[in-house]
């Protein structure tokens, strides 16, 4: 039979739903104690029950004392363990923030690279494109010139 993960870490559930540190059982004999405790206090031997107590009241301290103690201890190493894998978790997360952050920023400065490096590109495209101009234009002014002159020659062999 599979134990109750609770119970073993020291955490029970009452018959309320309530959870409780002290073992259901311990707490049940603990009260059945105390009313039967109460009982013979409140009965012919009441006086001599009352100085009972009252003369081991101190041991009854003491152990009530030391149960208290190695629970509460037990209680302690249990949220202390708690703590540092919440410590860890956050750390984790932490450093996983700041590595999508790092990434988002990557990627914004990447895209702003290549909005400039399309712009340079549009302007090396842009100014090609006014120099083939002018070389068309160049070349329609030589062409010509280069026209005028054969007609040129060729009007100077025909006159010799």
């Amino acid at each position: 039979m599979a134990k109750d993960p609770l119970a073993e870490a020291g955490f029970y559930v009452d018959e309320l739903n309530k959870l409780r540190v002290l073992d259901p059982d311990v707490s049940q004999k603990t009260s059945e104690l105390k009313e039967e405790c109460k009982e013979f206090v409140d009965s012919k031997h009441g006086m001599f029950s009352i100085g009972f107590y009252l003369q081991h009241q101190p041991v009854l301290r003491v152990l009530q004392a030391v149960l208290c103690f190695s629970e509460i201890s037990q209680f302690q190493k249990i949220v202390g363990g708690l703590i540092e894998l919440v410590d860890e978790l956050a750390k984790e997360a932490e450093t996983e923030k700041m590595k999508a952050i790092g990434a988002r920023n990557l990627l914004k400065s990447v895209a702003k690279q290549r909005e400039a490096q399309q712009q340079q590109l549009q302007a090396l495209i842009a100014e090609k494109k006014m120099q083939l101009e002018r070389y068309h234009i160049e070349y329609e002014a030589l062409s010509k010139v280069e026209s005028e002159q054969n007609e040129f020659i060729d009007q100077f062999i025909l006159q010799k």
